[in-house]
């Protein structure tokens, strides 16, 4: 074994065979060389910091973690894109309003009337829209100021239930598209329960709802056995199946005896008994009644559903891997009927709603009033996900709802309001669009790592 000469004790220390490490100790000016220690060149604070350093800089990492999955993640592209799609609209807004054209015609004499013309034009507008669906401010009281947002809570509630079922359906890697059919014939099933008989409150209401449910379920259920046990495409049978329940509904509706109302010569359904209406939950003046509480229990069970149980982790599973859960043993066509049948009850608490809380004085073959399809943009907005659902129906009948007041005040089309969730759909469906846009990062993009020029000594 060689010693140290006296140069060694002044000059840095070179790499030793691993025989000398185990019988030489160290000297105290060398720099440290096992592989154990190189964690500590890049985070020197390990060695120098206090207890109390550590747990603040623990602290802002939690911070900059979170913040990163918050720009990362879903939620801050899907607001976004609801504000490119009403700066979209205020653009749309402003090109078509006359004061505006008028104004720009001179524009370069006196720009600030085009301006003022644009923020009176767009401004006004959106003023008016969220006056009348979320709180007016110019009513006298807190009560009456309150009174858009529960009407805008109305629009939404078929929006909820319809949303849910088509958004079960894309977590299962299935498209339904046949919201429209599975509401007419909910609507038809409680429709004939909620006139037809007598009984308490506390009795008819859960069975016009429980018919609704069965009435979606089954339509439903035949997309579902259709594409388990031949192999057919669940986009164009639902979307058949939607003319087809058109078309029975309103033979149902003609027909004596069946759906028709006696003595009426017109197709419509005779009025749901009072004991089958959803009571108002604040009184006549607001629009939520008793369907509201049935949204906020399926938005639960299906959260429930999704997340907790088995049943939803085999959802989840035939939606991303099919291959994955047959490997797994997973029955993938059982699976496929149920996915179908569970999300048609879902769409049909929606046609129950619609007779018992939207159209109490009797229905007509259009009960759906686009909510089937209103439904798909819900559940894309929503990302598939229950909550997220229910605040992206809430915003949708915000819309539905301001567009009238909109379009009273400013004289602006309702058609606008259809604009504006075409426009949603389209930048939820291209998020490095939104990104692009907004300059956020790519999720998973590699981010610059500035290495520390300085080296930890140990003392």
């Amino acid at each position: 074994m060689s010693t140290p000469t006296p140069d060694d004790t002044t000059r840095p220390a070179t790499p030793a065979p691993a025989s000398d490490d185990t019988t030489r100790p160290a000297t105290p000016a060398t720099t440290p060389t096992d592989d154990r220690l190189q964690d500590t060149e890049a985070t020197p604070h390990l060695m120098t910091d206090s207890a109390a350093d550590s747990e603040r800089r623990a602290g802002g990492d939690r911070w900059r973690a979170a913040a990163q999955q918050i720009v990362n993640g879903s939620v801050l592209v899907t607001v976004l894109a609801v504000v490119l799609a009403l700066v979209a609209c205020g653009i749309l807004i402003a090109v078509t309003d006359e004061n505006v054209r008028t104004a720009a015609g001179y524009f370069f004499a006196r720009p600030t009337d085009t301006l003022q013309a644009i923020g009176t034009s767009v401004g006004g507008a959106y003023a008016s829209l969220f006056q009348g669906s979320v709180i007016n401010f110019g009513a006298p009281s807190f009560a009456q100021a309150i009174v858009p947002i529960t009407r805008s809570v109305d629009y939404a509630v078929p929006l909820i239930a319809a949303g849910l079922g088509i958004a079960l359906s894309f977590r299962a890697g299935l498209f339904n598209i046949g919201g429209q059919g599975q509401i007419l014939m909910g609507a038809a099933a409680a429709g004939w329960v909620g006139f037809s008989f007598d009984g308490p409150a506390a009795l008819h209401i859960p069975l016009t709802v429980l018919a609704g449910i069965v009435g979606g379920a089954v339509w439903g259920g035949i997309v579902g056995v259709l594409k388990a046990r031949t192999g057919a495409n669940e986009v164009v049978v639902t979307i058949m199946l939607n003319y087809v329940a058109l078309y029975l509904v309103s033979f149902l509706l003609r027909t004596p005896g069946l759906l028709q109302a006696p003595g009426s010569a017109n197709p419509i359904s005779p009025a749901t008994k009072d004991s089958a209406v959803f009571p108002a939950l604040f009184g006549p003046r607001y629009g939520i009644n008793l369907g509201f509480v049935v949204a906020i229990i399926a938005v639960v069970v299906v959260w429930w559903l999704v997340n907790k149980s088995s049943l939803g982790f085999r959802f989840r599973t035939i939606g991303e891997n099919p291959r994955a859960a047959r490997v797994a043993g997973m029955s993938v066509p059982a699976l496929t009927i149920w996915v179908l049948v569970i999300s048609g009850a879902l769409v049909g608490i929606a046609g129950a709603y619609q007779v018992q809380g939207a159209v109490t004085s009797g229905f007509t073959s259009g009960i759906d009033a686009g909510i089937g399809f209103d439904a798909i943009t819900v559940a894309l907005l929503g990302r598939s996900k229950p909550w997220g659902v229910f605040w992206a129906a809430i915003l949708f009948g915000v819309l539905k709802n301001g567009g009238y007041a909109m379009q009273a005040a400013n004289g602006i089309p309702i058609d606008i309001v259809g604009v504006i969730q075409a426009l949603i759909v389209l930048f939820i469906a291209a998020p490095p669009l939104v990104r692009a846009i907004f300059r956020i990062p790519q999720p998973g993009a590699r981010r610059r790592v500035r290495k520390n020029s300085k080296k930890a000594v140990a003392a």
